[in-house]
């Protein structure tokens, strides 16, 4: 069976796949994604066996980097461990019970794969399967009521640790990126969205979110990558500053894909994205620039 997600992720990039599939490059060497989130392209590239030189996944989220690698290197215990949190999906008490420990002196010295199995139970119990932090990093998706939600999947983890053996993983801000990716390597970058509007902030995957000037520093960081010769791609929600800070790029194009996870059901539905390419997909012979897929 092919690998897939083991995490629900906002803005979770599965339903984009076939547009970002389009745009890969003709080829390359290594793979980096300095925002691994649930790792849909990943996972993709390891399934169609793209990912002959290997890879590097990293993200400035220390949970989140605790369950790839319990999932690589612990993934029996880990089956176990969520087998045991398995029954009380329906118990509120429960589930704030487990989402605390962040709040109690010590949570760091909690051996990593309990750490990594409190995670995956709170993205399968928590309201609409939001992975949110406060301002201090502690999560904060409240209790959501499902009657029968997949807390463990031991065929597709195993799966999955199977793609991650010899997969680098990393807590690193984006801009580690920088020292590790050499000429003809592909590094994708999701970064948290642009806003789209004042009301559509949601960023805040760890406790610093991700402001303007991250979001400018990126533009910077995906500009060093590309004079060196690497293969960059981008997503980004499709605004204005989104547009002008990769303006000129090869491929700099909107897409129509779903937004799956919105308090406000009546604001879910097709939106537009920008996906950004530092380089000409073989598949795409011109140049794309402001196109319209």
């Amino acid at each position: 069976m092919p690998a897939r997600s083991f995490l629900k992720w906002a803005g979770g990039k599965a339903q984009l796949l076939p547009a970002l599939t389009e745009r890969l490059p003709p080829r390359f060497r290594r793979y980096h994604e300095p925002f691994v989130g649930g790792g849909a392209l990943f996972f993709h590239l390891w399934n169609t066996g793209r990912l002959q030189a290997g890879a590097t996944l990293s993200d400035f989220n220390p949970e989140l980097v605790a369950c790839y690698t319990a999932v690589r290197d612990h993934v029996e215990e880990l089956i176990e461990i969520l087998q045991r949190h398995k029954p009380h999906f329906a118990d509120r008490d429960y589930f704030y019970a487990i989402r605390g420990w962040d709040r109690q002196p010590g949570f760091e010295h909690i051996p990593l794969v309990e750490r990594a199995a409190r995670t995956i139970f709170l993205n399968r119990t928590c309201y609409n399967g939001l992975y949110r932090l406060n301002n201090r990093g502690q999560f904060n998706a409240p209790f959501g009521y499902y009657k029968n939600p997949l807390i463990v999947d031991p065929e597709n983890l195993r799966e999955v640790s199977r793609a991650l053996q010899h997969v680098e993983l990393l807590v690193d801000d984006f801009a580690g990126v920088l020292a590790r990716a050499e000429p003809d390597d592909f590094i994708y970058f999701d970064p948290p969205y642009v806003p789209v509007s004042a009301t559509a902030s949601f960023t805040a995957y760890t406790g610093q979110g991700f402001s303007e000037l991250e979001q400018r520093r990126l533009a910077e960081v995906f500009m060093r990558l590309a004079e060196r010769g690497c293969h960059v791609m981008l997503s980004n929600s499709y605004t204005e500053l989104a547009r002008t800070l990769y303006a000129g790029q090869p491929v700099h194009e909107s897409v129509r894909a779903s937004r799956k996870i919105n308090c406000d059901g009546k604001k879910r539905g097709e939106v537009d994205e920008l996906i950004v390419c530092s380089y000409l997909p073989a598949s795409r012979p011109s140049a794309l620039v402001g196109a319209k897929a």
